[in-house]
């Protein structure tokens, strides 16, 4: 939320260090060269899930030889999540501080939060979106409404008749006050089969050089979570009898 494709550019090289081809999605409202959010500009959850399956859609286009893997930071592992239960999933899913960020689930911090939530709609109906300082701002009014109602609510703006049946790997973050481990593990039961499911956690103590378990700031050394992610996958590659020499990651 709020984040622009460039940075996770240490995220994708690292990937590239790996053999993967790797690349970030861009962001509606948060590109360089993307019209902001505002009363004339404005989207939703639907509209960034359609951005990243049209990103699927085209990894397997470029590659059809190639396993195609999602990865959803945050607010990006909702949207996958919305793809990985619909009709066309990626190839498996990797999950990093994504949780369902219902407000039940933050004990010293679900009040704050339900009264954040609570002011968008008044604050986008006066302004047509959610400008700063709010959080997740400049943010589009539909998709900050939705994100709110999911905090009020607990469920997420997408229907789920089936939960993801593809590998999925959700790498916890120690210490990340936004994903706590209750909407984290919230989340990942509404939209994965356990049988795919593998968590990981990423403690402070594994962190390289310079390293951090941080919400966002973990995406500046990311050596330790990629290689994590890159033998889980061969895990996968292994006990399905397949092979991983050419694998994609993209990442929303």
């Amino acid at each position: 939320m709020a984040v622009p494709s460039k940075f996770y550019a240490p995220l994708v090289a690292a990937f590239d260090e790996h053999g993967w081809h790797a690349r970030a999605l861009t962001r509606r409202g948060f590109e360089p060269d993307a019209p902001k959010a505002s009363r004339e500009h404005d989207w939703s959850f639907a509209d960034e899930i359609a951005d990243t399956q049209a990103a699927v859609d085209a990894a397997r286009a470029d590659r059809p030889e190639s396993p195609v893997v999602l990865l959803g930071h945050s607010l990006g592992g909702q949207l996958s999540g919305g793809v990985q239960v619909g009709p066309r999933p990626a190839d498996g899913l990797v999950l990093v501080g994504s949780s369902l960020p219902h407000m039940v689930h933050y004990r010293k911090t679900g009040i704050g939060l339900g009264v954040m939530a609570a002011t968008i709609p008044i604050v986008t109906r006066v302004l047509g979106h959610v400008p700063k300082p709010w959080f997740g701002a400049p943010g589009a009014r539909t998709l900050m409404s939705e994100w709110g109602r999911m905090v009020w609510d607990g469920t997420p703006p997408y229907e789920i008749e089936q939960r993801a049946q593809k590998p999925t790997l959700a790498v916890h973050l120690a210490g990340d006050s936004f994903s706590v481990p209750a909407a984290a593990r919230r989340f990942e039961r509404m939209i994965v089969e356990p049988h795919a499911l593998t968590r990981w956690r990423y403690t402070r103590g594994l962190t390289p050089p310079g390293g951090s378990t941080h919400h966002v700031f973990w995406v500046r050394h990311p050596d330790r979570v990629v290689k994590q992610i890159v033998d889980w996958w061969s895990d996968q590659a292994n006990a399905s009898g397949g092979g991983q020499e050419h694998t994609k990651l993209r990442s929303p």
